[in-house]
């Protein structure tokens, strides 16, 4: 089958009305990318990870008349910020195959390996913890460096027999990744419900029973302290959320923090150093990690 392609370039504030006109018009798909190069990360519990410019594209067959929606497109032009927008014909090429191609395997640490349900894990990787993850609309598959620096930091931790607890889930990897290396029980919390439901599909598909991995909403999270603490977010909700993190670790427990750029982890160490002590930052391209225990 051939394709076509509308791509349009505009703002973060008109995706959704430039997207749902994409939609409306029969899109097979509709993407979003990075128009010029602008760093993003995991974003926090509930909000839509975009940049400030971004290019918004729609796929459709090629021989579907799109006159009409350019001529709408055209019509919105300076009232949704679109830049430029134009129509391509793709050649025909095994597109979902291609996409699929783009995910492998990937190991974190020494032995906790992520991949998608087409391939396998190496099988000279003998002690391999194995997390089965497809690509999907929740974020975290491994990909980006806040992610790995988190999974790296869970494979090095003892986590057997331990209570661990993921603020803002996500898709779950984090979680799962705790459970499989060897957490008694790991709370897995976000504020987005689709995230939730995301982070329940991936441990049903990692063979996860539902004591496992215990998932709900910030404002339902039980009254406790756990050993390990981890949270995957931005670094301005890492700041507002510092004394909620501590007071959800254990005396002595161990708390990773990602999704802080180099210029911010000055900022972020100094809302937790007072309740840690053994703190040690982490760089992964332009990412840190913030680790530490609680003082007893």
């Amino acid at each position: 089958m051939t394709w076509q392609q509308l791509i349009c370039h505009t703002t973060v504030e008109h995706q959704e009305a430039i997207s749902a006109a994409l939609e409306e018009a029969g899109a097979a798909s509709v993407t979003f990318e990075d128009a010029v190069d602008q760093p993003i990360l995991e974003p926090l519990p509930g909000e839509t990870p975009l940049w400030d410019l971004l290019v918004i594209t729609g796929l459709y067959p090629a021989e579907e008349d799109l006159t009409a929606l350019l001529l709408h497109l055209e019509l919105h032009r300076h009232s949704w910020s679109i830049a430029e927008f134009k129509l391509e014909q793709l050649e025909d090429r095994p597109w979902v195959r291609e996409w699929m191609d783009n995910f492998h395997p990937m190991l974190f640490g020494q032995r906790l390996w992520v991949y998608p349900s087409w391939r396998e894990v190496p099988a000279t990787a003998t002690e391999a913890v194995k997390i089965l993850l497809d690509p999907g609309l929740a974020f975290g598959t491994g990909n980006h460096p806040t992610t790995a620096l988190c999974l790296e930091w869970l494979d090095g931790e003892d986590l057997v027999g331990k209570q661990v607890l993921d603020y803002g889930c996500g898709s779950g990897i984090l979680a799962i990744a705790a459970a499989k290396l060897g957490a008694a029980v790991v709370v897995a919390t976000d504020l987005d419900p689709q995230a939730l439901e995301a982070t329940v599909e991936n441990a049903r598909r990692n063979q996860l029973t539902a004591d496992k991995i215990i998932t709900c909403l910030p404002e339902d999270l039980p009254a406790q302290r756990y050993d390990v603490v981890i949270a995957n977010i931005l670094s301005g909700p890492l700041v507002t959320l510092a004394p909620t993190l501590l007071s959800y670790l254990k005396p002595q427990g161990r708390l990773a923090l990602s999704g802080i750029l180099a210029d911010q982890g000055a900022t972020v160490a100094a809302a937790y150093e007072f309740a840690l002590e053994n703190t040690q930052i982490t760089a992964k391209e332009e990412w840190l990690r913030l680790e530490g225990q609680a003082k007893a």
